[in-house]
């Protein structure tokens, strides 16, 4: 399967974004998808996933009650809503996606397929 992450810019603090990460290939609802992001000088840093139905969903901590994660199998898109952005959540965000893992991973050596990366810029 192949991944195309969109959606990031540059917005003020408290502002909202929705990244989107479009799958081409077969059998795209039977994958996990995750976001990730990784900002200048740190390392990829898992933010959220979802489970094949989109009935599991997990987050890291500094993102819950800001973001939610959502899919829509029939478009093959995962989708990321970022609300009350902070300027710390500064970083390009990736989509990853495996089918091989029956649950939730939040390492990024547990995803085989990658997206190129949107970057997300937030003001103060």
């Amino acid at each position: 399967v192949q991944l195309q992450a969109f959606g990031g810019g540059l917005v003020q603090a408290r502002g909202s974004l929705r990244l989107s990460c479009a799958a081409c290939g077969r059998n795209f609802r039977s994958y996990i998808v995750a976001w990730f992001r990784q900002a200048p000088g740190k390392e990829r840093e898992f933010v959220a996933a979802i489970t094949w139905s989109g009935g599991s969903t997990y987050y890291a901590d500094s993102v819950k009650g800001r973001f939610t994660i959502s899919r829509d199998n029939a478009k093959n898109t995962v989708y990321l809503q970022m609300n009350m952005l902070k300027p710390e959540d500064t970083a390009v965000y990736y989509c990853a996606a495996d089918r091989t893992i029956s649950v939730i991973n939040t390492t990024p050596r547990s995803y085989g397929y990658w997206g190129q990366g949107t970057l997300v810029t937030v003001s103060s």
